[in-house]
């Protein structure tokens, strides 16, 4: 039994459940544009395209979706757009294409170091990761 109905309260009314949209749980209580970013190559110009296209107006919440709405999402995202685990696994076979090739670019993901040109003597920290210290390196 509910704490509502112990206390003699009215039952709360009970809250819609989670869309889920290209295995992504899309928060409720967000615009339906914002909560469209939360899925993994989405952004938001994609999600306006989307909604522009589906005839969603932006300003509507993603619980005020009616289900069939949500299913007109989901089979467009599903029709146009590489999201989520397929677009990660793209990338990464990009990246491992790159490596087998053993071509520059392919040479520093293998290294760890930057591969769009950026200054190494300094900075590339997130590449490189935490420095280390060098003996002998005092004045």
């Amino acid at each position: 039994m509910s704490k509502a109905k112990a206390k003699g309260q009215a039952p709360v009314e009970q809250e819609k459940q989670v869309a889920r949209i290209a295995g992504v749980n899309i928060p409720t209580n967000k615009r339906v544009i914002i909560a469209l970013t939360y899925i993994h190559g989405i952004g938001a110009h994609k999600a306006k395209q989307i909604a522009d296209k589906l005839g969603i107006d932006h300003t509507r919440r993603v619980q005020d979706l009616s289900d069939a709405e949500v299913l007109q999402i989901r089979e467009a995202i599903d029709a146009d757009h590489t999201v989520e685990g397929d677009l990660r696994r793209e990338t990464a076979m990009n990246i491992k294409r790159l490596m087998d090739l053993a071509c520059y670019r392919g040479l520093r993901h293998r290294k760890g170091l930057p591969v769009r040109g950026q200054r190494t003597h300094t900075n590339a920290r997130t590449r490189k990761g935490k420095a280390k210290a060098i003996a002998g390196k005092k004045k």
